[in-house]
């Protein structure tokens, strides 16, 4: 289950708390799957691919609330927490860079506490996209909530691409080496 995290509407489009949702919505259109269907609060689409059956999540919760859509999804599809891959933007990161890990704190992002609260556990693949820190004075909300930059808007294409590219490779790959290979760009 791969799920990209975001807010819905599209006063929320192309901004940078919406990075998850950009990279889900590559591989739905990648893999010719549009997320049409709609259970528990989010728009899903299940793939079959050669190395097995993928599910394709946007929880359409707003990101506070994310994991009210994440744990009933994993319960009815039944998916392991070892089999879900969470893609979402951070702060902490420069923007397009990638960090995998497969546990770890919510930090300060409250779709991932939300998840975490949900599942009860902390042990769960995720792909971390950085956007990083506001120049200046400005509010963090009003920061992940604007629009990337036109000079930003190709670095941060190429990082959704590249997130895209780890969950593609985790279909037949452990996630401990799609870590590793993408850690180290």
């Amino acid at each position: 289950m791969i799920v990209g995290l975001g807010n819905p509407g599209r006063q929320y489009e192309r901004t940078r708390h919406n990075i998850g949702f950009d990279a889900v919505d590559l591989l739905a259109d990648r893999w010719g799957a549009p997320l049409n269907q709609t259970k528990y609060n989010g728009m899903f689409a299940t793939v079959h691919r050669p190395e097995g059956k993928a599910l394709l999540v946007k929880p359409l919760t707003y990101m506070n609330l994310s994991g009210e859509c994440v744990r009933p999804m994993m319960d009815y599809f039944d998916i392991a927490e070892e089999d879900l891959v969470v893609i979402y933007d951070d702060l902490d990161l420069p923007p397009g860079k990638l960090r995998l890990r497969q546990k770890g704190s919510g930090g300060g992002h409250n779709g991932m506490k939300s998840i975490i609260r949900h599942l009860g556990t902390q042990e769960f693949n995720r792909i971390r996209v950085g956007i990083g820190r506001p120049d200046g004075p400005m509010a963090i909300t009003d920061y992940v909530l604007s629009r990337f930059t036109k000079e930003e808007e190709p670095v941060m294409q190429e990082a959704a691409g590249h997130a895209a590219d780890a969950c593609e490779a985790f279909l037949s790959r452990e996630f401990l080496d799609i870590m590793n290979e993408f850690n180290a760009r």
